[in-house]
């Protein structure tokens, strides 16, 4: 059997092992967190990062489209003051008819 002085040398060596174990392990969790948080902060910048840059794309798209959508008008439009011109070049020769039909 142990003497008395004995197992309080075990119960002592134990008991610095333990809070050795807690320390340990106090130390490892911190570190933990720490690298926790460095790849939070690093997977938070590269969304950011990755946002910003679809934001850019999205803008440049819109512009792209705007500045088609904005061709096709003028198209249109051009197309649609050469009729109207037209049709009004087509009346002046037909009333230019009916004055001299009248004068004459």
């Amino acid at each position: 059997m142990m003497s008395i002085s004995e197992a309080i040398t075990t119960i002592k060596k134990a008991e610095n092992d333990a809070d050795r174990l807690i320390e340990d392990a106090k130390q490892r969790s911190s570190k933990m967190k720490e690298e926790a948080k460095e790849k939070t902060d690093a997977l938070i910048k590269s969304a950011k990062d990755k946002a910003h840059e679809e934001t850019g794309d999205i803008i440049f798209k819109a512009e792209d489209d705007a500045k088609k959508e904005t061709l096709q008008i003028s198209k249109q439009a051009d197309e649609n003051i050469n009729k109207t011109k037209n049709q009004a070049t087509g009346k002046v020769d037909e009333a230019v008819n009916v004055i001299v039909k009248n004068i004459l």
